[in-house]
């Protein structure tokens, strides 16, 4: 039912329709719709015009519309309708009623040229005459073209498709005062707002609409916009491109301005997460109103927000018409020291005049990156209007483009910038280079010409019987042939209407440079081809790029300064997570990039410098022989052991002396014999430590200075039992023999060699590798395997001299032959010193020093028994051997009983004289 309602208001419409109450109906409902509103029913709008008296069609000609006329137009056979932003109004700052107080034809304003969009023109003009010339493509048919100026603004919203459908500059739909009916096909839509708002008519006559602006994924709905047909390639990886542009500079703390509409949230959205997983984050969002019209009512200033914003990287994303405001919301006189990112959608060269261009000096913008179509640039240098006077809007539009608009009542046509072409205006009023908008009209244009072309070759298939019919198609009859074209182009890409088979769209990276005498470029700096392999898909020439006022060299856009190597991040509690500070590296750890979140630990064989920024291979080390500490260490054992043996040698020449025969001769030759292994076993602590000498080291050092302590220990022992034998009635003679010394050596050494067996058996020492204890140095040295047993030799031998000291102590005064007690007391005193000395500093010290304190204390000690008992007997041997005789010895020992007989007590001296 309703759809039978909305055929017959269409048919009925003609004879009800004024001009001027449509117009001013239309403007009020239209201040109602929301901006975000798609489509409006036939059923009421319709209605709502019946309720209008009958009109006819005016004659006559427009007061202040003819810049909105159908001047730019080539007639044909068939025509495209095409609806270009060529110009911007000023908008009154008036609301309500006050908006109706003129007629529309007679509201004149402040008409401005957009002098740049006037490529897209040409580029129409430039692709019908092309298809005319074509003797393939529609060939006997000519094709014609009417351009009309589309607004972006809410109360002219459908204005010129209102004109385009009636012809002759009036406003009555469904109604048409041009003699015969030729339009196919409409090319419009610069936006998805404008899009949406002239399909709200449009669709109501099924005129097929291709669209050129920006591809919109809403627009893909065929249910809600089966009209529609979108020619820009798909632009998904535009924001992607965006990131990587951020990343690559580093640009992590960025200030997001976008248009206030479905488009701009969507972008804010996607870019947000894209953004987020790069760890860059947005300093601020800010929506620019679509039109501005709502920028005056919102009455907000949104540049002191954007400009005193922290980040010093702004990308903005938005189509050329809302983003315009942002360029006369700019301050005229200072640079904002920005760098600006644009997306592919905002002709950032675009303005109105000279003013506001220096505030995007050094702005980074994606282009598409399209082919050059051959002959383009010839057509635009030969364009010129004083070959064309009939074309008004081209006059119209020289004189504004090279400044004669003031003087046009004074002077002539041929006198406004003579031998002029449009390669001579500056970038921001004319670029020779086709757009990326131009490219796609260039191609719609194509479609339209090929879906004619498929359909006439269907007509003239038909039969005989039909053949009177029309051979013009109703726009309806398009869309079947529309949604399947596909072609090659004259650049050689290939052009799908289909829009599940369009292309991803691919982008050049441009800098947008002033040079001094003010002349701009768009220069390539860099290009984003999404489907490229990764490596070849983002590529930026840094060296090429301009920064503008910004910086000599690239610019830093960040929230926090970068954490050097050494350092990590750390988070701030309640920012974002690019602000943060800076901590360094725990010990052991390092980093070696800018911004990491964590510091990583180095292997084993490296170690951490003192910045902790790197890591470095460490040195082997262990006590060399060949550094001097080894050199000098095992000269010194070697010394001490050869003076030991010269020792031996001395006792063994002079082995018949009363000073050798004392204090038991075999004794003192184990006792210098082992004295002789002890400085040599040190050798072992010295060199790479191998398995071998870990398993002999310290149990050699165990062993050989057991027997050296069991030595003096039966030494001292047999001094006590030889001065207790010499009383009267003494019992103990059987004990004063060689055999008991011996025995004492013998038992004490085989409790040590039990003990070194038994560690060998459970847990013996072996190689092991310390790379803990010194920086950068990777210790090789032996484990002891288990400290418990090493502890225990140690103590067993620190008990053996304990018990030594202790006996020659009590032995020290005992009037004997050469008694060694005395200095067999000084030694102990001596070996005690030295091993008590040794085992906190052992404890303390790790690595190579734990081995030289060894080495020390050995040789310390045995020099100290080496020193203390034989030296002195070597000066009497060799320099006093007077002394070294029978009657020295009876003057001596005379000397040492009356010295001791003075000691003790009376009776006992009593019986000391009878014995």
């Amino acid at each position: 039912m309703t759809q039978a309602v909305d055929f017959f208001l269409v048919q009925a419409a003609p004879c009800l329709l004024p001009c001027l109450g449509l117009w001013l109906m239309f403007r009020e409902m239209l201040l109602h719709i929301q901006r975000d509103i798609f489509w409006l029913r036939p059923t009421l709008l319709l209605t709502l015009l019946l309720q209008l008296p009958v009109s006819v069609c005016r004659t006559e000609e427009p007061i202040c519309f003819h810049k909105i006329s159908p001047s730019l137009s080539r007639d044909g056979d068939l025509v495209i309708g095409s609806f270009l932003p060529l110009y911007a109004v000023k908008i009154s700052d008036v609301t309500g009623a006050e908006l109706f107080i003129s007629q529309p034809n007679q509201d004149c304003r402040n008409y401005q040229w957009l002098h740049k969009n006037y490529q897209q023109a040409m580029t129409i003009r430039f692709a019908v005459e092309e298809v005319n010339r074509d003797p393939v493509l529609l060939p006997n048919i000519s094709l014609g073209f009417q351009v009309y100026n589309a607004y972006h603004s809410d109360e002219r919203t459908l204005e010129s498709s209102l004109r385009w459908l009636t012809g002759k500059g009036q406003l009555v739909p469904n109604f048409s005062c041009r003699r015969q009916e030729k339009s196919v096909a409409v090319i419009g839509g610069a936006t998805s707002a404008l899009s949406i708002q002239m399909d709200t008519l449009l669709e109501l006559y099924k005129f097929p609409q291709l669209i050129f602006g920006p591809f919109d994924p809403i627009l893909s709905d065929k249910a809600q916009f089966p009209s529609l047909y979108q020619m820009a390639p798909r632009d998904s990886s535009l924001l992607r491109g965006v990131v990587r542009l951020l990343v690559h500079f580093k640009w992590t703390w960025v200030g997001l301005v976008t248009a206030d509409d479905l488009r701009g949230e969507e972008f804010l959205r996607e870019v947000t997460a894209e953004m987020a997983k790069f760890g860059v984050c947005a300093s601020f969002t800010e929506k620019i109103p679509v039109s501005e019209r709502r920028h005056q009512e919102s009455e907000v200033d949104f540049m002191p927000r954007i400009l005193g914003s922290s980040a010093r990287v702004i990308v903005i994303h938005g189509d050329t018409d809302s983003l315009m405001i942002l360029r006369y919301s700019q301050m005229l006189t200072l640079p904002a020291y920005k760098v600006w990112v644009a997306s592919s959608h905002w002709d950032i060269t675009m303005r109105p005049n000279y003013a506001n261009s220096y505030n995007f000096y050094g702005a980074l913008k994606f282009t598409y990156l399209t082919k050059e179509v051959p002959g383009f640039k010839s057509f635009l240098r030969s364009i010129n209007p004083n070959k064309d006077r009939e074309d008004t809007v081209l006059k119209e539009f020289w004189l504004s483009a090279f400044w004669c608009q003031d003087k046009y009542e004074k002077l002539e046509l041929e006198q406004c910038a003579p031998n002029a072409t449009l390669e001579a205006l500056p970038i921001f009023l004319f670029d020779m280079t086709m757009s990326g908008l131009s490219y796609t009209i260039y191609n719609a244009v194509y479609a339209v010409a090929w879906a004619l072309h498929e359909f006439l070759l269907r007509k003239s298939e038909i039969t005989s019987e039909e053949a009177g019919q029309s051979w013009v198609p109703h726009p309806w009859e398009l869309h079947s042939f529309l949604k399947d074209i596909h072609f090659n182009n004259s650049a050689g890409e290939q052009v799908f209407m289909d829009e599940k088979r369009s292309s991803e769209a691919q982008y050049d990276i441009r800098n947008y440079v002033i040079y001094r005498n003010d002349t701009e470029l768009l220069l390539k700096v860099g290009q984003f081809i999404p489907n490229a392999p990764p490596g070849e898909d983002f590529t930026v020439c840094e060296e090429a790029i301009d920064w503008g006022w910004v910086d000599l060299k690239v610019p830093q856009s960040v929230c926090s300064d970068s954490c050097g190597p050494g350092y990590r991040k750390t988070t701030k509690e309640e920012e974002p997570v690019c602000c943060f500070s800076c901590s360094q590296c725990p010990e052991g750890e390092i980093s070696n990039q800018i911004d990491v979140d964590h510091c990583m630990k180095c292997p084993e064989d490296e170690y951490v410098n003192k910045d902790r920024d790197h890591c470095f291979p460490k040195v082997v080390t262990f006590l060399d022989i060949a550094e001097p500490l080894g050199m000098t260490l095992a000269f010194i054992a070697v010394s001490f052991s050869l003076l030991t043996a010269l020792v031996l040698w001395v006792f063994v020449k002079f082995q018949d002396t009363p000073i050798v025969k004392a204090n038991n001769r075999t004794l003192s030759y184990t006792l210098l014999i082992s004295l002789t292994f002890c400085f040599l076993c040190s050798l072992l602590f010295i060199g790479r430590p191998t398995a071998a000498t870990c398993l002999l080291r310290q149990t050699t050092f165990g062993v050989v200075f057991t027997v050296a302590v069991s030595s003096i220990l039966a030494k001292t022992t047999i001094v006590v039992l030889a001065f207790r034998v010499k009383r009267p009635g003494s019992r103990i003679r059987m004990w004063v023999q060689s055999r008991v010394s011996n025995s004492v050596v013998l038992i004490c050494s085989g409790i040590q060699v039990i003990l070194c067996g038994i560690w060998l058996g459970i847990s013996p020492p072996f190689p092991d590798v310390d790379t803990h204890s010194e920086p950068g140095q990777i210790i090789i040295q032996c484990n002891e395997g288990s400290d418990i047993a090493f502890y225990c030799v140690l103590g067993y031998l620190g008990f053996l001299a304990l018990g030594s000291f202790t006996v020659a102590f009590l032995a020290r005064s005992l009037p004997d032959t050469f008694n060694e007690a005395k200095f067999i007391t000084f030694s102990m005193l001596v070996f005690c010193s030295v091993w008590v000395s040794f085992l906190p500093t052992y404890q303390s010290t790790k690595g190579k020093a734990m081995v030289v304190v060894e080495i020390f204390s050995i040789l310390a000690s045995s020099a100290g028994l080496l020193g203390c008992i034989f030296i002195p007997k070597c000066y009497v041997i060799l320099l006093r051997p007077e002394r070294n005789t029978q009657e020295g010895i009876k003057k001596k020992v005379g000397s040492q009983v009356r010295n001791y007989s003075r000691t003790l007590p009376h009776n006992s001296h009593q019986s000391q004289q009878k014995f």
